[in-house]
């Protein structure tokens, strides 16, 4: 499985892709098959403080029901509706158009993982 190098991976597989102090965070390929058939996603709203490593939302598939860990600190400055709207594209799109939502940073990501750590750790979980 590719994993996008130019990305940053938490323990929870989430990614996040910091551009301008604005970090875009989304769930993994891997935890997207993991999940399965995504059916609905409820990611924090606009404008909420979320802290690295706290539950910030839940996605649902036909499977499972998972938690949404924040990666990072700050405040949700966007939702991605579409993703809100067909589920699907999670799935289908997890590291383009499947993005959850965007957090402007409040201090710097700290304790997340290179692609080539998030390799290895998935591998272990193989």
């Amino acid at each position: 499985m590719s994993v996008p190098a130019e990305l940053s991976y938490t323990n929870e597989h989430e990614w996040v892709a910091v551009n301008e102090g604005i970090a875009t965070v989304g769930i993994t390929k891997y935890a997207a098959e993991a999940l399965g058939d995504i059916v609905f996603v409820e990611p924090p709203e606009t404008g909420a403080t979320v802290s690295a490593g706290d539950t910030c939302g839940e996605i649902e598939s036909t499977k499972s029901v998972s938690d949404v860990y924040a990666p990072v600190d700050g405040e949700v400055v966007e939702v991605n509706q579409a993703a809100v709207d067909d589920p699907e594209i999670i799935g289908t799109d997890p590291y383009g158009q499947g993005w959850l939502f965007k957090v402007e940073l409040s201090e710097d990501p700290k304790d997340l993982l290179t692609a080539e750590q998030y390799t290895q750790l998935t591998e272990g979980e193989g």
